[in-house]
C-alpha cells in the first residue's frame, strides 16, 4: 500500500492518510465527471445522501445489483429527468466497472442537460464485489439462473426444520454464522475449489438471506449475492419443492 503524505498549513508535524483499494479510484486522465471510491459510495448508500442509478440492461440488474441502487438503463436518460427534475441532484453512476463505458456516457449526457453534482463510481460491480460486498439478486434474475446456470449454489438461509419441509430443488441449508464451515472442503456445501460459483442466498426474510450472503462473501466467493424478495415469490413463480413428510 502506498501512504499519501497530505501536510495542513495549519498543524504541524505533517499527518499521514494511508491509500488503499477501498479509498481509491481508477484515477482517470482529465475526467469528464468526477470519479468516487468504494467507502464513498458506502456512505452515500448509508447516508441515503442521493440516488445511486446502475445504468445497465435490466436483466444485468436482475441478476445482481449493488442494494439500494436504481436500475435506469443508460438509453433512458428522459426517465432521469422525469425522476429527478432538480438539476442539482447529487448523482451517482455505475456499471460493469474499469472498462464499461456506459456510466461515462450518461454522465456526460447529463452534463449536457444541465445536471451539476454528478458522479461515477467508475470502479463498478465488478470491484465492488471483489472487495467483499455483497449484492442483490430481484426474481426475474433468480428465474434466469435457475433456468440457465446448472452450476449454481442455491442458499436457503432459513432454519433446519424449515428446509427439511421444503425449498428451491437441489438448496443447500446454511446460516447464519455457517459460512466458515461451510466452507470447509469436506463440508461440501459451499464449492470451496470455484469461488466463481454464483451463490444465491434466499431465506423467509431478505434481511437473514443478506447477513448469510455477506458472511459468504468474505469467504471469497465474489460471485454471490442475497435474493431480495421473499419464499412466497418463489413459491408463487414455481421455483419452489416441498419435500415428503417422514
Amino acid at each position: 500500500m502506498v501512504a499519501l503524505g497530505i501536510c495542513l498549513i495549519a498543524t504541524s508535524p505533517c499527518m499521514w492518510a494511508e491509500s488503499t483499494v477501498y479509498n481509491t479510484t481508477l484515477g482517470e486522465t482529465n475526467p469528464v465527471t468526477p470519479e468516487i471510491d468504494t467507502e464513498q459510495l458506502k456512505k452515500i448508500l448509508a447516508d441515503r445522501s442521493g440516488p445511486v442509478l446502475d445504468v445497465r440492461f435490466a436483466q444485468e440488474y436482475a441478476i445482481a445489483h449493488i442494494s439500494e441502487s436504481i436500475n435506469i438503463y443508460e438509453k433512458e436518460i428522459e426517465t432521469v429527468k422525469q425522476r429527478f427534475p432538480d438539476k442539482a441532484t447529487p448523482i451517482v453512476l455505475y456499471c460493469n466497472g474499469p472498462f464499461c463505458g456506459k456510466s461515462k456516457r450518461v454522465s456526460s449526457e447529463l452534463l449536457k442537460l444541465g445536471y451539476s453534482n454528478v458522479k461515477r463510481y467508475q470502479l463498478g460491480l465488478p470491484i465492488w464485489r471483489a472487495l467483499g460486498n455483497t449484492v442483490q439478486t430481484d426474481l426475474a434474475g433468480v428465474q434466469y439462473m435457475v433456468g440457465g446456470d446448472k452450476t449454481a449454489v442455491f442458499v436457503d438461509a432459513r432454519s433446519r426444520g424449515e428446509f427439511e419441509q421444503g425449498s428451491v430443488p437441489g438448496a443447500v441449508n446454511i446460516l447464519a454464522g455457517e459460512a466458515e464451515q461451510a466452507n470447509e472442503p469436506t463440508d461440501g456445501r459451499l464449492p470451496h475449489k470455484d469461488k466463481g460459483t454464483r451463490v444465491i442466498v434466499f431465506a423467509t426474510d431478505p434481511k437473514d438471506a443478506r447477513k448469510v450472503a455477506e458472511e459468504i462473501a468474505k469467504k471469497a466467493y465474489w460471485n454471490s449475492s442475497y435474493f431480495g424478495g421473499t419464499t412466497d415469490e418463489l413459491k408463487t413463480k414455481g421455483l419452489w419443492q416441498q419435500k415428503n413428510p417422514k
